[in-house]
């Protein structure tokens, strides 16, 4: 875990937030390679939930929502972790993660108050004069799906069963954000809320292929199986809103995590709302239920990190799925200082720039700079050496097996362009 906290931020993935004030707890920014992957990671859900599927279609509510709408949801109340605080630091934690009444800050054992619910979400105040106006940061994006219900209705040919997905921030006031990215006060979230009629085998049913799509797509992208695992929640674990709920997690350093869950929602959500469906075409009226996955993105793209990191004799390298990685290919002249080398080398790199985010490189012998582009996931270097000269072909490693073949320039777009679909 420490390796990849300074890989992140050595290489550009990730930076504490505001670091040189001395940053703030539980805020991130993404570097030039990290705002790549990130991107990558949603560009691959998008495709794969929205334009891959005829019954999805997409949406992006705003950020701060009427106050009501999180009354009628059940957050302003249910919305909770149990909180308590050190008899002898002082500093406070969720009760739930407190592990033999030992405190994770001083380690004194069995010095706390008692647990008091603590409302993770988190306050804004509106207008110009007081008072002002309290509205609340959304704790999920979910409830904007579901209040732009029937605008999606009206304004869509979408019937029952259909989904709407999207991929925006959200905000928890966490008590004791932690482990890297993974526990942080913003982040990001991608969803789907897929509606259907309220029968108990459809909802089984659909629930168990939700279930398998969404762990299926993070193993076409490279997490190794043994890695992933189905959790169910436990009768007194669910949320305020599930019926029924699976997390999908994943075997981190610091354990077990959850990364993504499947509930079954019923018609919480709409129901509390007052929002129903009517058929068109057989006038049957209902309150949907709703089967949702919700990832979230950072925690996503920190355990792709995760699973590809490795170090090979005296190289670390990145095996990211070649689709995630912010690099698709790099070009190196074989030497920084012949110039009909390096005209050549920046012939080749506009060409692939075009089609392919490129990297130019130009720094170091040859080696440094293979080992360089590995240690950030990059899938594809291509050389030019002096039998580019005499014939347009180039020198083209594999991040992976580190071979090399030759390959024309004139195909080299559609070799690269083959490698990334596969």
């Amino acid at each position: 875990m420490d390796k990849i906290v300074a890989l992140c931020k050595r290489r550009g993935f990730i930076y504490p937030s505001s670091e040189i004030y001395g940053g703030i707890a539980g805020f991130w920014d993404y570097g030039p390679l990290g705002v790549e992957l990130k991107n990558n990671i949603k560009r691959e859900w998008w495709k794969k939930m929205v334009y891959e599927r005829e019954d999805v279609v997409g949406l992006d509510a705003a950020i701060i929502m009427n106050p009501k709408v999180w009354e009628a949801s059940g957050h302003v109340q249910g919305f909770v972790d149990p909180l308590v605080e050190c008899k002898s630091c002082h500093n406070r934690f969720r009760a739930d993660k407190i592990v033999d009444f030992t405190c994770p800050k001083c380690g004194q054992k069995g010095k706390f108050t008692e647990p008091k619910k603590f409302n993770l979400l988190t306050e804004v105040y509106l207008g110009v004069t007081e008072p002002k106006q309290k509205a609340y940061l959304r704790g999920e994006i979910t409830q904007g799906v579901f209040v732009n219900f029937q605008n999606v209705i009206s304004s869509s040919r979408v019937k029952i069963p259909f989904g709407i997905a999207q991929i925006g921030k959200a905000f928890r006031n966490e008590i004791t954000p932690g482990n890297f990215t993974y526990r942080s006060r913003e982040f990001e979230q991608m969803e789907l809320e897929y509606f259907i009629k309220p029968k108990e085998k459809e909802g089984e049913k659909t629930f168990v292929y939700w279930k398998e799509q969404r762990i299926n797509w993070y193993k076409s992208l490279g997490i190794k199986s043994e890695s992933l695992r189905f959790r169910k929640h436990a009768d007194d674990e669910r949320a305020h809103y599930a019926r029924a709920a699976y997390d999908i997690e994943y075997k981190a350093p610091f354990g077990w995590s959850e990364f993504e869950g499947i509930h079954h929602r019923g018609d919480w959500d709409l129901g509390r709302h007052k929002l129903n469906y009517k058929d068109l075409e057989t006038g049957e009226e209902y309150t949907p239920w709703v089967i949702e996955t919700s990832g979230g993105v950072d925690r996503t793209a920190l355990f792709f990190l995760l699973d590809a990191y490795s170090e090979e004799d005296k190289r670390v390298v990145l095996k990211i799925h070649p689709r995630l990685a912010p690099y698709k290919v790099a070009v190196f002249p074989l030497l920084a200082n012949n110039q009909e080398l390096v005209e050549k080398a920046k012939e080749v790199y506009r060409l692939l720039r075009a089609s392919f985010f490129t990297a130019w490189d130009d720094r170091g012998n040859i080696g440094k700079r293979y080992f360089a582009q590995d240690e950030i996931g990059t899938p594809f270097c291509v050389t030019i050496d002096y039998v580019t000269i005499e014939d347009d072909s180039v020198t083209v490693r594999n991040r992976d097996t580190m071979k090399q073949e030759r390959i024309s320039i004139d195909k080299l777009k559609a070799y690269v362009k083959e490698k990334l679909e596969v």
